[in-house]
């Protein structure tokens, strides 16, 4: 879920006045120790000027509409006026001149923030995401009252459709077109993508349809949701309003860790970042042996399938010939993997470059820019091709309830070694065991994985 723009200027706010005080710290570090009122002086009188010149010039306005280089621009400009007061105060006290030394600061805050105006404007000058599939099982007053508030309440949600259940009086002012039958539940799971269900009759009659929809909606991951009652309350409100706040109670299908989660995703966004960063020189490198070795473009752009069922674009560096994937459809007789997958060692369509960056995963490093988007994770389960996933069993597809990622379970346990079906259930016992822990383990598990290129072809 795309982040609102209240929370970029927090996010903003937040990076800049940390940058602001580890700038101050690495100012005010000498051989004699760190000079704490220097320090907390320099902090404090950066962060007052650079607060009220942001207010000033709407500087974490998100829809100031100044784009990229306005950004880059006026963040120059503030950065001006905070460190024109502190240099012209070492003209004046010669204790603070002996103490201050003002180029780490310039060069640590300098770089700092204009590192985190490229970052979070290139994030939020995206085209917006689209908003989240729900799936509404009830074509009667309850089904056609829940469609109307979700699309009312929440403008990142939309009904994409609903079923019928047997025998349900069908309102004719539903917002979205009928599916078809509650039984076609998980042909249509199949054929959507759909970010959760919403069950909208509470009746006995219905109970065992209901049950089945709840069933399905399990064994495929889908989030869904039950009435929190059966009657309709327009003035009183729960205790727990956050627990019942459009009158469904919802359920997903691992535990949820809100906190954890959100943990994650910051992560995601300070690794990937520095590590496009720090793999810059290598990753120039291997782009000009690319483009030496092999026609094509350095870059393999492909179609893969991310959480629910949502396609997107996966970047990799191209390790194979131009019609790799033409030849594809010409070896599937040779294919050493089980199940829709498929894997051979000594695959003719990988060029001499492509075999080095493979074995060692360096052909994955473009992925870092699928994580700042946020179609990735950096740990998770791998993302399939759409052909893969018409292929999946009804469980299988669990593993797309969750953000896929750039490494995970299978990437340390052996990768092409391992048979299709035991991947699959590596993957569910991943979603299933979930913490923010596993994944710093898996982190520094695939490591030597990466250094002495295990399993990979």
């Amino acid at each position: 879920m795309a982040l609102q723009p209240r929370t970029w200027q927090k996010i903003n706010l937040v990076g800049d006045c940390t940058v602001l005080l580890l700038a101050a710290a690495s100012a005010t570090v000498f051989p004699g120790g760190i000079h704490y009122l220097v320090g907390l002086a320099m902090a404090f009188c950066a962060m007052a000027i650079w607060m009220i010149g942001g207010r000033v010039l709407r500087h974490y306005d998100i829809a100031n509409g100044r784009g990229i280089a306005g950004d880059v621009a006026l963040t120059l400009v503030l950065l001006f006026a905070t460190l024109f007061p502190m240099f012209a105060l070492r003209l004046f006290v010669p204790r603070y001149a002996a103490t201050a030394n003002m180029q780490s600061f310039v060069v640590v805050f300098v770089l700092a923030v204009v590192w985190l105006r490229l970052l979070t404007s290139w994030i939020r000058t995206r085209p917006p995401e689209p908003p989240e599939d729900v799936l509404v099982i009830g074509v009667g007053p309850l089904g056609r009252h829940t469609g109307l508030e979700i699309a009312a309440s929440r403008r990142d949600r939309r009904v994409t459709g609903y079923l019928a259940l047997r025998g349900e009086e069908r309102d004719a002012r539903l917002p979205a077109r009928i599916l078809g039958m509650v039984d076609a539940l998980e042909t249509v799971l199949k054929a959507h993508v759909v970010h959760e269900v919403y069950l909208a009759n509470g009746d006995e009659a219905h109970h065992a349809e209901v049950q089945e929809a709840i069933r399905v909606c399990e064994r495929f991951g889908i989030p869904f949701a039950l009435p929190a009652s059966r009657f309709r309350i327009a003035r009183a409100e729960p205790r727990e309003r956050a627990a019942l706040d459009d009158g469904y109670v919802h359920y997903v299908s691992f535990r949820a860790k809100p906190l954890q989660l959100v943990l994650k995703r910051a992560f995601d966004i300070v690794a990937s970042s520095a590590a496009l960063v720090a793999l810059a020189p290598l990753m120039i490198s291997v782009a000009v042996a690319i483009k030496l070795t092999s026609k094509g473009p350095v870059l393999f752009r492909q179609v893969r399938v991310g959480r629910y069922g949502r396609t997107f674009h996966m970047l990799k560096f191209r390790s194979m010939v131009q019609n790799a994937e033409a030849l594809k459809a010409k070896l599937l007789a040779k294919n050493e993997q089980t199940g829709p997958v498929f894997k051979m060692e000594r695959d003719p369509r990988i060029t001499a470059i492509g075999r080095f960056i493979r074995k060692y995963s360096i052909d994955e490093l473009p992925q870092f820019l699928n994580v700042l988007r946020g179609e990735m994770t950096i740990v998770g389960p791998r993302p399939p091709i759409p052909g893969e996933v018409a292929q999946y069993e009804a469980w299988q597809r669990r593993r797309l309830s969750v953000r896929p990622g750039i490494t995970c379970v299978w990437q340390v346990s052996g990768r092409n070694r391992i048979g299709f079906e035991q991947w699959m259930y590596l993957d569910m016992q991943y979603i299933d065991n979930w913490s923010l822990g596993q994944d710093f383990q898996l982190i520094f598990r695939t490591v030597p994985v990466v250094l002495f290129g295990k399993g990979a072809s």
